[in-house]
């Protein structure tokens, strides 16, 4: 029997692929290597998943040469704001091509931005529920942003145009306010990003006390690069974080999940001094406004209390007149009261003596001698007792009217 060479093999493949597939197609698929040589052409790996097991179940060679992919890939990352690079799925436009010694591939024609934005739109949908279920999306939110944001930690790249503008924003404010930055640098594009922002989060962690809020911002990067801000373990960080996360990372066609789960979200740096700036404002017209309230406040007590003074003031003559009046009035009362009552007090009293002195002249010896009775005397001492009387001795005895001597010449009984 006849044999065929490898190469004759390969040859009648490639004729009947040619011959059974001429068209193109459009094919679903996952980037799983992306790689571009010197000569600008574009080699790609594409593969598909079981979406049960995750384990691969098809994979094909690509390639993009130099000429079409010069116009495709910023045509797909200005569509996209996606690098085109590993890890993303695309809608792509192939033809399918046999080699005899390069084997079986693809080579792209054309790509299809929104088949890539749906699948990031679904990631970042994805990332947002599981925040959600997990109780945390809205807690940066939540937060209250400090009156007066002074003291500001920065997560940005320190060579980056945004951060010359922001911090050159917030010197240069209109009304002077004094801010305090500090940068914690970090890398805003490529692979790292997410390890980079987390590192600088965990820095400033250590030093809440420090600060009043956190702004990450970025600008001045290409827009393909902000995949590395709808990563599900950098938006838990800051969702979770316990200062409020203001972003503005130079981009406004759609949020990121960074952005979702921010305490407050702006388009650009700019714009992120500007809302800080805007806060001291709101906070300074407040604090006149209060000023100026308490300044009419203290005016319009001042008047009244000078009104009351002069009121006071012209009450006083009126009012001591009634007082003296009043007081004359109860001094003279009182005298008469006073008089009234000493005038019955010495009454009483010249009764009380009346009746006492009439007492004591029912019983002077005086009144007693008028009823008929007599004293004994001796030696000018009245006699109470008989017994003490010897013969011999003289007595007296004294009468209502006049006196009597007597010698006594016998012993008196008793």
């Amino acid at each position: 029997m006849d044999a065929l060479s490898l190469y004759d093999l390969n040859a009648l493949v490639r004729r009947s692929i040619e011959q059974c597939l001429p068209d193109e197609f459009w094919v679903q698929a996952e980037l799983s290597d992306v790689r571009t040589g010197n000569t600008g052409h574009c080699y790609l790996e594409f593969v598909q998943k079981d979406p049960r097991g995750n384990n691969l179940i098809a994979k094909a060679r690509g390639t993009v040469w130099a000429n079409v992919f010069r116009l495709l890939k910023p045509y797909f990352e200005e569509a996209t704001g996606q690098a085109f690079v590993a890890g993303i799925k695309v809608l792509v436009q192939v033809t399918v091509s046999f080699h005899e010694l390069y084997g079986y591939s693809l080579t792209v024609q054309n790509i299809d931005p929104t088949y890539t934005l749906g699948d990031m739109a679904r990631r970042r949908r994805e990332i947002l529920k599981q925040l959600e279920e997990e109780g945390v999306l809205t807690l940066n939110k939540e937060l209250e942003m400090p009156r007066l944001p002074q003291r500001i930690a920065v997560i940005s790249s320190p060579t980056a145009a945004g951060y010359g503008d922001f911090c050159h924003q917030l010197q240069n404010n209109p009304r002077g306010f004094c801010f305090y930055t500090e940068l914690f640098p970090a890398l805003m594009q490529g692979d790292r990003v997410e390890e980079s922002v987390l590192s600088a989060l965990d820095k400033i962690n250590a030093r809440l006390p420090e600060f009043d809020a956190v702004v990450i911002i970025r600008g001045g990067g290409a827009t393909s690069d902000l995949s590395g801000f709808d990563t599900y373990l950098l938006a838990a960080a800051c969702a979770q974080f316990p200062l409020p996360i203001i972003t503005g990372i130079g981009h406004e066609r759609d949020d990121t999940v960074l952005d979702s789960v921010a305490h407050t979200r702006v388009k650009t740096p700019t714009a992120a001094a500007e809302f800080l700036i805007d806060s001291m404002n709101n906070a300074a017209d407040e604090l006149e406004m209060l000023a100026a309230r308490l300044q009419e406040s203290v005016r319009t007590r001042l008047l009244q209390e000078q009104r009351k003074l002069a009121a006071y003031r012209d009450r006083i003559p009126s009012a001591a007149y009634r007082r003296i009046s009043a007081a004359k009035l109860a001094l003279l009362t009182a005298r008469k009261d006073m008089a009234q009552v000493v005038t019955s007090s010495l009454s009483r009293h010249r009764h009380r003596l009346e009746l006492l002195q009439q007492r004591l002249a029912d019983v002077s010896p005086e009144k007693q001698l008028a009823r008929g009775y007599s004293i004994t005397l001796k030696d000018g001492k009245v006699v109470k007792d008989a017994g003490l009387l010897r013969e011999g001795d003289e007595i007296t005895t004294r009468l209502h009217k006049g006196e009597a001597t007597s010698i006594i010449n016998r012993k008196v009984k008793v």
